[in-house]
């Protein structure tokens, strides 16, 4: 996928969570399936990944600094999301989430071409580059949006 289509892909999820604020309370906060998570809590979970990714590594290149991502617990991280979500409104959720993204498109987008394709390293010597991070951010974005849209 070329730069700008996954670009343009990575940020449908601004549009897709702006389009949540017209659901309704009772629907935010029922399970997506049964024993599965509430639409409150999946959309909280890619907000804070995204903010997590956006301070510890897009802002860190964006600053020449090194990197401070480390291989988190996912089960642990998500669970903090969880807890994190019931102290928040779904306005304030869903600003998050757009504000976050927004940022993180703005600063991906202004990289250069030379930055976009650099193997940047974080824990245990592990690598990664922008082009594959959206890549894999997206298919995150798609696999839950097609959990929230029969919501919709």
């Amino acid at each position: 996928m070329k730069r700008e289509e996954a670009l343009e892909a990575f940020s449908k999820l601004i549009s897709f969570a702006d389009q949540l604020r017209d659901m309704d309370e009772n629907t935010w906060v029922t399970p997506y399936k049964p024993g599965k998570w509430k639409i409150r809590d999946i959309v909280t979970h890619i907000a804070l990944w995204d903010q997590y990714f956006l301070e510890n590594a897009i802002q860190k290149i964006t600053n020449g600094e090194p990197l401070t991502l480390e291989n988190l617990n996912y089960e642990e991280f998500n669970q903090s999301a969880i807890e994190y979500a019931k102290s928040k409104t779904k306005d304030e959720i869903l600003d998050l989430t757009i504000s976050v993204r927004q940022e993180l498109y703005n600063q991906v987008k202004a990289f250069s071409d030379e930055a976009y394709q650099t193997l940047y390293n974080y824990a245990d010597n592990k690598k990664f580059s922008l082009d594959e991070y959206l890549l894999d951010f997206i298919s995150h974005d798609e696999h839950h949006i097609k959990q929230i849209e029969p919501f919709l």
